[in-house]
């Protein structure tokens, strides 16, 4: 793992990217992505030779870290074997992925309806939901974020849904609780936990409950902050969902597969939903896969009922491959409880201490390797170090924030007013405080900022 400098191939790959690639959620004339030469473990390097600690996880996929040579050898010997299959077969890759999935979720949710991603996942979902209810609406959270498709990114609840909100996609939004900065004025988790239900509830009553097929949230919110529900919350929406009759749905996408110290974030709160949705770490991302977990109530309701929806390379036995290989690799070395044993010993203790010592930093808060700080201007008042959805020179203070972490070997993942500890849940304990130190000195420019 010795990055060799080659900078000319490094330009010319940027070359490409500049006249051909059309990059997601950017203005394409405004962006200077970094051209990649190679990765492993949890790090990558460009064609200068310089290396960065992944506390990204690249999107918060590479659960297992990049090249893990057991997938690389999967993928190899399942594209020697069967390259590709259509859906509709019986496949063993497919299979095997399915059983140790449905092995893995809470509850009985042990059919597994595979897709090519997390948002297709959730697009399925819903669907799913609407039918097995004969009901339209979906109630998610604000500060939530489900995918880019278009049923998808009308679910979510952030500001890159406003774009393509048509406004007639059936979805009504809600307050989560977020006792940091709680729109219940609560002052502890107990009431920001019975005040958040207390509004769901009455907003399901005003929606109509007859009118409402499914309730959608992260089990923790991913790219909208890793706001941990307070205890109770998740048990009191099933309960609600029992109650009206309205599918649960818990989107695992981000938080599943050992990135919260447990297979599924579910398990944290001993809940079950009715449908679980999944993608990103099932594979570590080698292939593009995700999924939905299905209870046996909803797949019953389409036992002898044909279900209207379906994906050319659903369960795509290299995807699969990759996942049962990925499946296989986290329990035999032991990856799950390494997540939770670094995040409850180093990453959560070392990073109240960082908080200690800036005062940018407002709160701390995660679980396993899936953390937030929240960076604020002042501790007291809690404004945030960049405005919502800041842009150009208001995000300036994040920016200048996310360049010297990167100076110091350190790719952060940056949001809003946020930096993202999310690394591979594998990940070292030398590694860790490695990144640790990056982050601390990066932290020292955000202080610049405050008051």
């Amino acid at each position: 793992m010795t990055p060799q400098p080659n900078p000319e191939a490094g330009a010319a790959v940027k070359a490409a990217d500049r006249d051909h690639v059309f990059h997601s959620w950017s203005a394409q004339e405004l962006i200077d992505p970094l051209a990649v030469a190679g990765a492993e473990g949890s790090y990558f390097w460009d064609y200068d030779g310089r290396r960065y600690l992944d506390f990204s996880s690249g999107l918060v996929f590479t659960n297992i870290g990049y090249q893990h040579p057991a997938v690389v050898a999967a993928i190899q010997e399942q594209a020697a074997t069967m390259t590709t299959f259509a859906p509709a077969f019986a496949v063993e890759a497919r299979s095997e992925a399915a059983r140790l999935i449905a092995e893995r979720t809470p509850g009985d949710l042990n059919k597994i309806f595979f897709t090519n991603g997390g948002a297709d996942a959730v697009e399925h979902a819903i669907r799913m939901a609407r039918l097995h209810t004969g009901r339209p609406k979906v109630l998610s959270a604000y500060r939530s974020y489900h995918g880019g498709t278009q049923q998808a990114v009308n679910i979510t609840g952030d500001p890159r849904r406003w774009a393509s909100d048509s406004g007639t996609a059936g979805v009504v939004h809600f307050w989560a609780p977020y006792l940091y900065r709680s729109r219940f004025y609560a002052e502890t988790e107990e009431q920001e936990c019975a005040r958040a239900l207390e509004h769901l509830e009455t907003t399901i009553a005003f929606e109509g409950p007859a009118t409402v097929a499914a309730i959608i949230l992260e089990t923790i919110p991913g790219t909208a902050g890793i706001m941990v529900p307070p205890p109770g919350y998740l048990a009191g929406v099933r309960e609600l969902c029992d109650k009206y009759g309205i599918v649960f749905v818990l989107d695992e996408v981000m938080a599943g597969f050992g990135r919260t110290g447990e297979w599924f974030a579910a398990d944290l709160f001993d809940v079950t939903p009715d449908l679980l949705t999944f993608a990103k770490g099932v594979n570590s991302g080698y292939v593009p896969l995700g999924g939905v977990a299905i209870s046996g109530a909803i797949a019953q309701t389409f036992g002898k009922r044909p279900y209207p929806g379906g994906l050319t390379y659903s369960g795509h036995p290299l995807a699969c491959a990759a996942a049962v290989a990925t499946i296989n690799v986290m329990a035999q070395e032991g990856v799950v409880e390494n997540a939770a044993r670094l995040g409850a010993s180093v990453l959560g203790p070392e990073l109240r201490e960082l908080a200690a010592r800036h005062p940018s930093v407002g709160e701390v808060r995660g679980v396993g390797m899936f953390w937030a700080l929240e960076l604020v201007r002042n501790r007291q008042t809690r404004e945030p170090l960049v405005p919502y959805n800041a842009a150009g020179e208001a995000n300036a203070p994040m920016a200048a924030f996310a360049a010297a972490a990167k100076a110091g070997g350190l790719w952060p993942f940056v949001n809003m007013n946020r930096t993202h500890v999310v690394p591979p849940c594998n990940i070292t304990e030398a590694e860790l405080k490695e990144g640790l130190a990056a982050l601390d000195a990066a932290l020292s420019v955000a202080d610049e900022y405050t008051e």
